[in-house]
């Protein structure tokens, strides 16, 4: 059996485009400051090529901040909540923290939690839109998504915050019915590790400087200054140090994704990757999705379960299969995650290859029959 010719298929950080080397970042603007002008034009570069690229609103705001999507999330929970009661709808691993730091830190008096289990997604319906709604748009430790948007009410009073970190660049999100959104540079465009972005609607930034958080901010969380929105973090003036050959690298991606006809490429890469996964779990004897609808199937974070093998099992078969793909050096870091029930998670985003899936899918039979086996 051929193998792929990159086995890059950890959901984070994810792979490579295709081409990637070094020789990429030899225009990165090493030992300068992020505050000197030629830098600061990079950050700024970033931050306008992802708004094109992603067809965001004018009227939006666009920032680079640390600590990856999770400094994102972190940083619109602690300075935008509080004025409303919030739902926070949970059907994964990292869902559930979001709503565990709103009820454990944050201790919101008046929370609700919509949770669904592993596979599928909470009762949509059963959102309050007078109230705030934290979701995540694609959960990457389960491979559930949202199909689309339609359950979010336009005339919304509340603000929809939205996990989109393994959901951007590689599905359609309806900024008419967002009002945050986050995701980070590790994910579809395979970026490196430590940046987040947070895009805010005009809605989120009016909370932002009409409401004062009852809790003490910390100041790498700040978004206003003086109840008013600090813009120069939308203008490439980061909170703290970037690292500006991340920056370089980020570009990369953004210029490669460009190159291949933008957001309808992307998307068309990422669903292409799925529909050969799909193809193959319907012929299959042991592998099915964990999403049990297959309108919520993601495209990127694709996670699969074993059929009918006994539960107590399962853990073991899994690690024996990930422990032979690794070692045949056909698929790495293709675990499920530590949360999850036990299988197998492959990422399938646009910066993997549609011949590197076809070519691993065969393996994961012989991977199941050597575990088996063992």
């Amino acid at each position: 059996m051929l193998k792929p010719e990159r086995p890059y298929f950890s959901s984070g950080p994810c792979a490579k485009r295709p081409g990637f080397s070094l020789a990429a970042l030899e225009g990165a603007l090493l030992g300068r400051s992020h505050r000197a002008a030629a830098p600061k034009a990079k950050l700024r570069e970033v931050i306008e090529r992802s708004r094109a690229l992603l067809g965001m609103p004018a009227d939006w705001r666009l920032g680079i901040v640390p600590a990856s999507d999770t400094g994102a999330v972190e940083m619109a929970l602690w300075s935008l909540l509080g004025p409303r009661g919030v739902d926070a709808l949970v059907w994964e691993s990292f869902s559930a923290e979001w709503a565990a730091d709103l009820a454990e830190q944050l201790r919101l008096p008046d929370l609700r939690v919509l949770k669904a289990p592993y596979g599928r997604l909470p009762d949509l319906s059963a959102v309050d839109w007078g109230r705030d709604v934290v979701f995540v748009w694609n959960g990457t430790t389960s491979g559930v998504r949202l199909p689309d948007g339609g359950w979010i009410a336009p005339d919304r009073e509340g603000l929809a915050i939205c996990d989109a970190t393994s959901a951007a660049f590689a599905m359609a999100l309806p900024w008419e019915r967002l009002d945050v959104v986050t995701w980070s540079w590790q994910k579809v465009l395979g970026g490196e590790a430590a940046h987040g972005m947070l895009a805010l609607s005009p809605r989120a930034v009016a909370r932002l400087e009409a409401h004062r958080p009852a809790w003490p901010l910390p100041k790498i969380f700040r978004l206003t200054r003086g109840g008013r929105l600090i813009e120069g973090i939308f203008q490439g003036e980061t909170i703290n140090t970037p690292s500006l050959l991340c920056v370089e690298d980020a570009l990369d991606g953004l210029r490669w994704a460009e190159s291949l006809g933008g957001l309808p490429a992307l998307i068309a890469r990422a669903e292409g990757n799925l529909a050969l996964v799909a193809e193959w779990v319907a012929r299959s004897d042991w592998a099915a999705f964990l999403a049990e609808d297959p309108a919520t199937r993601s495209c990127t974070s694709v996670c699969l379960r074993f059929k009918a093998l006994a539960t107590g099992r399962q853990a073991e078969v899994a690690r024996r299969m990930t422990a032979f793909l690794e070692r045949e050096g056909v698929a790495l870091d293709a675990a499920h995650y530590r949360d999850a029930p036990p299988g197998l998670r492959l990422w399938c985003g646009a910066t993997v290859e549609r011949e590197d899936v076809a070519r691993l899918l065969p393996w994961l039979d012989a991977a199941y029959a050597e575990a088996l086996r063992g």
